[in-house]
């Protein structure tokens, strides 16, 4: 069975950190295109960030940029994303993705681009 997991989510003060990880099992990460998306009570949920298949190209969210870094361990069949200066507007919960779709080499943050979605985990930032 194909299953992402995901973890490391929990409560943290604005301006701390946090570092997700996706972890796969059934299938290798290995040629998947993998993405983080966000969904905040009562909002749309939003890509946060993607990379490629080898981790050389990533692509972020205007709202996370500079403060976000996504980064994928092949070997380990492991995605993370480590979340600095966090704000209270991060609040939401996490979910990690994996696709095949990808355009010009490069990934979407699309949702309709990833057809495989772990339970998600939930963050909070408040004081």
């Amino acid at each position: 069975q194909l299953q992402l997991v995901e973890s490391g989510g929990g409560l943290v003060q604005p301006g701390g950190s946090l570092r997700l990880s996706c972890a796969a099992s059934g299938f290798t990460l290995d040629g998947y295109y993998i993405a983080w998306f966000r969904q905040a009570p009562g909002k749309e949920r939003e890509g946060v960030s993607c990379i490629n298949t080898t981790g050389g190209r990533t692509n972020y969210a205007d709202s996370v940029k500079g403060r976000f870094t996504i980064s994928r361990d092949n070997a380990k069949n492991t995605v993370y994303l480590q979340m600095n200066s966090l704000k209270p507007e991060d609040t939401a919960d996490y979910y990690c993705a994996a696709g095949r779709q990808q355009l010009f080499g490069r990934c979407v943050l699309g949702d309709a681009a990833y057809t495989n979605w772990g339970q998600g985990t939930q963050v909070t930032v408040s004081s």
